[in-house]
């Protein structure tokens, strides 16, 4: 295995770009992964790792892990700590790093009968990182993305703690006209908001394929997009709270839908 030791290495800047800028992973098609888990879930979950780089102290820590990343990687590294001190975002880096290709995004077909949440502008990492790790752990088909924070974002991938791996993500780059052909299809669409004149989501017949809509943290869902679905659903809240935080609402819709 090549050993890297200069923190101004070529490949050691490309991973570095991969990480801090979104319009290098769209561009490239390809990903940056920290961490012995998330590289690790990666490789078993049928992503294409590309390169991959590892420092001394984890490859003793870390070896079954890498075992399995390096089984599907064609390019492996021994990296210095100096170098890998410029790849880590995270305190107390643990040393394991994968550039991934990204799976194609398109629009996609639903499942007939299927549960989505579609997320209009969502800008949070953090809270899309827990929704995604939230649809994968109450099954639901999907995430319909339609603009917002970029699901490869080093920060919405820690926070789906390797739910973004295997979620099925459909992207939808015109939301309103999507949800209409949806509609024309059988699915219920329900636009989410913070409003007690809207349907109670315990109330709104979630039979059949379910879209439920889920704004923008601060402007929620556009005009557009709430005069596309069917019926307007809000969550009831007591105390003095307005609305709920995106991810926390996402959660309690997504419990309805497959409740």
């Amino acid at each position: 295995m090549e050993t890297i030791t200069a923190r101004n290495n070529e490949k050691i800047k490309y991973a570095v770009g991969l990480r801090r800028e979104a319009r290098l992973r769209k561009e490239s098609g390809e990903f940056f992964l920290e961490g012995a888990r998330l590289c690790y879930d990666a490789a078993i979950s049928g992503i294409q790792i590309t390169r991959a780089f590892f420092t001394p102290p984890a490859l003793e820590k870390y070896g079954e892990y890498i075992e399995a990343v390096k089984k599907v990687c064609p390019e492996c590294y021994e990296t210095s700590e100096q170098a890998a001190e410029k790849l880590g975002e995270t305190e107390n880096a643990q040393g394991v790093f994968c550039i991934c290709k990204a799976p194609p995004s398109a629009e996609k077909e639903l499942t007939p009968g299927g549960r989505y949440l579609a997320l209009e502008n969502i800008q949070d990492p953090a809270n899309l990182g827990a929704i995604c790790r939230t649809a994968e752990a109450l099954a639901l088909d999907g995430l319909i993305i339609s603009g917002g924070c970029d699901i490869y974002n080093p920060k919405a991938l820690r926070a789906a703690m390797g739910s973004s791996l295997r979620m099925n993500f459909i992207t939808a780059g015109d939301l309103p006209a999507f949800l209409a052909k949806a509609g024309k299809e059988g699915f219920l669409t329900l636009a989410s908001v913070p409003d007690s004149r809207a349907v109670s989501i315990k109330d709104a017949g979630l039979e059949g394929g379910v879209i439920c809509c889920i704004g923008n943290e601060g402007a929620g869902l556009t005009p557009e997009t709430q005069a596309a679905c069917k019926i307007r659903v809000t969550i009831p809240m007591g105390g003095r709270a307005e609305s709920f935080n995106a991810s926390a609402a996402a959660a309690i819709l997504a419990w309805e839908l497959k409740r």
